[in-house]
């Protein structure tokens, strides 16, 4: 990426600069991430991953991994299979009186998620170290609302897991 040149769009159109910084953050920052997770062999997707597994208040099967790192079934299906061929994650079969198949952190993988924690945490508070923390607050509300919207439009709704108070934020072990 060094090599390539980026530019600063300003469209007529408010929406579409939004959209397009927005679209250009999230790619710079995700390349950021992947550049540095990479020296302890994870990926960004492999870390949240671990760290639903490490965290989660609960067990943990591939259907609520989907929904807490916003990926398509099918999409964690695939992730879950390089994951456990990496020895990081292994699925636990359906037993009788469970009917769902449980994701759990390997031995492998409980070595790998807190050096990959820290890294992502370094990189957060770096980028957003110039930032006060009320434009952290406005830039949130922002991004909720744009969300939110396009939830709306997938028919999707934002709600917490089983067990936890509806119109709140779910808590992160952080």
């Amino acid at each position: 990426m060094q090599d390539m040149k980026f530019y600063d769009f300003k469209f007529q159109y408010p929406a579409l600069t939004t959209f397009a910084m927005l679209r250009q953050a999230w790619i710079a920052v995700n390349k950021v991430a992947e550049t540095k997770l990479l020296k302890v062999g994870l990926t960004p997707e492999k870390l949240a991953v671990l760290w639903a597994c490490r965290d989660y208040p609960g067990t943990l099967i591939p259907a609520e991994v989907a929904r807490l790192v916003f990926r398509e079934n099918q999409t964690i299906a695939g992730l879950l299979n390089r994951m456990e061929s990496e020895g990081l994650v292994q699925r636990v079969p359906k037993k009788k009186g469970h009917p769902f198949t449980e994701i759990k952190m390997t031995s492998k993988g409980e070595k790998l998620v807190d050096p990959g924690i820290e890294i992502m945490k370094a990189i957060i508070m770096e980028l957003a170290a110039d930032m006060p923390v009320a434009q952290q607050e406005q830039l949130q509300n922002s991004l909720r609302v744009l969300r939110d919207k396009a939830l709306d439009k997938l028919h999707i709704e934002a709600s917490p897991p089983s067990g936890l108070p509806a119109g709140k934020p779910v808590p992160v072990n952080w």
